[in-house]
């Protein structure tokens, strides 16, 4: 091996270009797309003058009438969380080409800056001294004290990592730099061609000599880490390296890591209960095309549904995002009633959004869960329902032939069957609540009423089905919370952890398995933190919840939950 990795070739100057990532931010240099932002001249990636990619040219953005709201939508869509400040009479320094943007005017609800009101492209009357900038609020700082290995090594990693550590007899130079920063001093490591050359995706040949990484200078410090994992495929990620090494991955198309990486985020997801994090990282994974992280964040505003359309974060969400979290089936809410006014809430905000696609969105709500009492009030109480009663109309046609007729007869005519399976929905009467840390038992009256049986166990009664036709026929349900191994098998139960939750009916089954099955879960959430970390099907009418490392979210509050048995039943 090592007289194939000492061979020198002629020098070639291979450019791959990283530039410009701000962390969780946009792209702001390299390819850039019509309406593109970046900010420049500063020493942070989350502050500078903002320049806007219009016509093939990067150009700047005049002061006048610059302010807060511009600003919220500068950083929105550049992902960050929110703006801090503005910054005015090029305090970042005067940008060259054209001033592209004058008078600008938003409402701070708008997704792009260019979709925002302006006199038009390069019509204005100021210089350079006028140019604009902002100061955004960076994502949550991490505690880069938590280690994960991740460890995809061979059998000769460990050598090949003492060559690189070495750096003897190498032949090929990593040059790193800053390309918003001239006054950036540019590192240089030290590699092999042929350990290198074993990655498709960084187009090295025969003839190459050096690869230039351009990446934010916050970043320099990992780019060694990075090419090391390529030599012994292993890696010790913290939360703070992660942001840094998720974008090289990305960059460089190192697919095992970018997935793994990308794992490391969920353990921001229940410390930001503003969601501007949350909703950061998720844009983060659309743009990096990252599946996995993309899922985890959209599951965790999924099961804190109810808290995300409380925050103010909500008016901000992009388009796709709202449409992703809109066909999900996860959604921990009250009820769907709920679901359509924060989306209702959320379009009259949006005035940037054609009204087809406003009606594609409300498509979405599942109107046939709806219970009958809100369905019928929405026509009176509703703002867009005048504006849109064709729609409307249709709906409701559905939503009340759905909870008056047989469903073995309404699916014969509609293949569009999710509008009629439901969300976790935790309403009166479908959920029950045990607090088994308190002393004392604490739930949820429901509307049959409930009682409890001790502090770990309560009783509720709900229908069949939430539809007119069962809702007389009801179910006694009895939920509890197991924690040790006695209480098992006391109830002929073989438990292989703990807690566990167990919701079983004080009736036979059998004689609605062939009209309707029942999807129960149980919700785990915070008692004080308002923070659903976990949500789990019952098998066998018990649910084993699993360890705090297991989980797929980490449980922030281990020894303060909230166990919300939701029963959900689905036609079949």
């Amino acid at each position: 091996m090592s007289s194939t990795i000492y061979i020198f070739w002629p020098f070639l100057f291979l450019h791959i270009s990283a530039q410009g990532w701000s962390i969780f931010g946009a792209q702001t240099n390299g390819p850039a797309q019509e309406g593109s932002l970046r900010l420049v001249g500063s020493d942070r990636s989350s502050a500078g003058r903002v320049e806007v990619y219009h016509d093939g040219q990067w150009g700047t953005v005049c002061d006048d009438n610059w302010g807060m709201a511009q600003a919220q939508v500068v950083c929105r869509q550049l992902g960050f969380p929110k703006a801090i400040n503005v910054t005015v009479g090029a305090s970042n320094g005067e940008g060259t080409g054209p001033i592209w943007l004058d008078d600008v005017i938003c409402t701070g609800a708008e997704s792009t800056l260019s979709s925002c009101r302006f006199k038009g492209w390069a019509v204005t009357d100021c210089s350079h001294k006028e140019d604009a900038g902002v100061v955004c609020e960076s994502v949550k700082s991490m505690d880069s004290g938590s280690k994960s290995t991740l460890d995809h090594s061979l059998s000769l990693s460990e050598d090949l990592g003492s060559l690189f550590d070495r750096g003897h007899n190498c032949d090929f130079n990593i040059l790193v730099r800053d390309p918003s920063d001239e006054q950036t001093k540019e590192q240089t490591i030290c590699a092999h061609q042929a350990i290198l050359s074993l990655y498709p995706q960084l187009n090295i040949t025969r003839t190459s000599k050096n690869l230039s990484v351009e990446i934010s200078q916050t970043c320099h410090s990992y780019v060694y880490e990075f090419i090391r994992y390529l030599y012994t495929r292993k890696i010790e990620v913290t939360l703070s390296s992660a942001q840094c090494l998720h974008q090289l991955s990305h960059i460089y198309q190192v697919k095992q890591l970018l997935e793994d990486v990308g794992k490391v985020f969920i353990l921001l997801l229940p410390q930001d209960p503003t969601f501007n994090t949350q909703v950061s990282l998720y844009e983060y994974g659309v743009r990096t095309e990252d599946l996995a992280l993309q899922e985890n964040t959209l599951q965790y505003l999924s099961w804190n549904f109810e808290f995300l359309v409380s925050a103010p974060v909500w008016k901000t969400l992009s388009v796709h995002m709202m449409e992703a979290l809109l066909s999900r089936s996860d959604l921990v809410v009250q009820d769907e009633a709920l679901v359509l006014g924060a989306l209702e809430d959320w379009l009259k905000e949006r005035t940037d959004i054609a009204p087809e696609r406003k009606v594609a969105l409300l498509q979405q709500i599942r109107f046939p869960m709806i219970p009958v009492e809100k369905l019928y009030d929405i026509q009176f109480s509703s703002d867009m329902y005048k504006s849109n009663e064709a729609f409307y109309s249709s709906a409701f046609m559905k939503a009340f032939q759905f909870n008056t007729l047989p469903f073995s007869k309404i699916r014969k005519h509609f293949q569009d069957t999710e509008i009629y399976l439901p969300r976790i929905y935790t309403g009166e009467p479908w959920s029950v609540v045990i607090n088994y840390t308190a002393p004392q038992y604490d739930f949820r009256y429901v509307h049959y009423g409930s009682y409890y049986t001790s502090d770990r166990s309560a009783s509720f009664i709900t229908p069949v089905h939430n539809s007119v036709i069962f809702k007389q026929q009801t179910i006694q349900w009895q939920a509890q919370v197991l924690l040790h191994s006695g209480e098992c098998s006391s109830q002929g139960l073989t438990c292989t952890s703990f807690p566990v939750a167990r919701l079983f009916p004080y009736v036979n089954l059998d004689s609605y398995e062939s009209t309707v099955r029942f999807s129960n879960k149980v919700v785990l959430m915070c008692k004080t933190e308002n923070i659903v970390f976990h949500v789990q099907d019952f098998k066998s009418l018990k649910a084993e919840i699993p360890s705090n490392s297991s989980m797929s979210l980490p449980n922030p509050c281990p020894d303060n939950n909230l166990f919300i048995f939701v029963v959900s039943p689905e036609y079949i």
